[in-house]
């Protein structure tokens, strides 16, 4: 394995199991640095010891390349492929979960170091296609919520050029654009019309007013404004509940309460515009909670298993939101992430 490779996957299966954001960008921080390196000065580091001279490498990112060079495989990369599969919410599937999880073809909600995630689209995408994703869609923050450092529509439009110029060097993979767009108070959308058309994904999101602080009738006329416009195509994480702390030394809280709203208005407006419901898939949101899951299907809902991915090592966890949904029996032709890339297209495009 290249030191660089060995580097790039500790950060992954780090990132996978929800480790401290210091501990991730040691290793993803190294990886760029010796990438950046002429491979005779790399061999020449290696062979002197001299690696942590460089600003960015520390005794053990140091370790990992030094013992990936030397042709081994790291001892704390092995300890960590070593639980890749262990017991916990990131166990190996069976049954059900493992047949819907292989039919998944892509994720339709991941965030890069353009809003609040870690990493840049570049990384994201050749981790999707590493995975063996057929598409991916990045879907940063927008502007309004700036806790997470959301794309003002400027910023989009130079997101989208690149996006635009990433996209052939990666073909057959698809690289959609797209936004995680925040529901206003008022039942609105914060991104402009005519940014929006341009978007192939728009996943419409709560991001205040959570864990009860909002009644059920507001926000119920809140989540069926946004439901009106024609380009959402995903509900996201429907409920804004967290579960459980992640351990990635972010400030989220380490619990909050589903925000009430009356679902089977909702579900229904999903169902008549063919919007889907999201299945997300972080360990710490699990949502939505399985009592809704099953009446989001039973009102007729398509769904969508994502991520909401902000590492690259996360567009792994799919395998939660595949367990759920098929404990919840939904059929795989009713979730749009295992259909083809033309047929997800042809549904993100037409107006509901």
């Amino acid at each position: 394995m290249h030191p660089v490779d060995a580097l790039r996957r500790t950060a992954f299966l780090l990132e996978r199991e929800q480790a401290a954001t210091p501990r991730v960008k040691a290793f993803r921080t190294a990886a760029t640095v010796l990438a950046a390196l002429p491979e005779a000065e790399l061999a020449q580091r290696l062979a002197a010891g001299t690696l942590t001279e460089l600003k960015g490498v520390g005794p053990r990112t140091a370790e990992v390349a030094a013992r990936a060079a030397d042709g081994e495989v790291p001892a704390y990369l092995a300890e960590l492929e070593a639980r890749r599969d262990g017991a916990g919410p990131l166990a190996a599937l069976d049954g059900a979960g493992a047949e819907l999880l292989s039919r998944l073809r892509g994720d339709l909600h991941a965030h890069s170091d353009w809003s609040d995630g870690g990493s840049p689209p570049e990384e994201m995408a050749v981790t999707a296609v590493e995975l063996g994703h057929e598409y991916l869609a990045l879907t940063d923050h927008s502007g309004g919520l700036r806790v997470a450092g959301g794309l003002s529509p400027q910023r989009l439009e130079r997101q989208l050029d690149l996006l635009a110029a990433l996209g052939p060097s990666l073909a057959p993979f698809r690289l959609l654009s797209g936004i995680e767009v925040d529901i206003t108070p008022e039942g609105g959308l914060d991104c402009p019309d005519e940014l929006l058309e341009r978007l192939d994904v728009v996943v419409a999101s709560v991001h205040s007013g959570l864990g009860g602080r909002t009644s059920a009738e507001a926000m119920t006329d809140r989540m069926l404004g946004a439901l009106e416009h024609d380009r959402v195509r995903v509900l996201g994480h429907c409920t804004g509940r967290v579960v459980a702390a992640g351990a990635d030394g972010s400030r989220r809280p380490s619990q909050r309460p589903e925000a009430p709203f009356d679902a089977a208005a909702v579900f229904a407006r999903c169902a008549e515009r063919g919007v889907a419901v999201e299945v997300n898939s972080r360990p710490e949101r699990l949502d939505p909670p399985m009592r809704l899951l099953r009446q989001a299907l039973e009102a007729g809902c398509l769904l969508s298993i994502d991520t909401d991915a902000h590492a690259p090592g996360q567009l792994d966890w799919r395998g939660l939101g595949a367990a759920r949904a098929a404990e919840a029996g939904a059929p795989a032709e009713r979730v749009v992430t295992t259909w083809p890339v033309e047929r997800l297209l042809g549904w993100l495009r037409d107006a509901g």
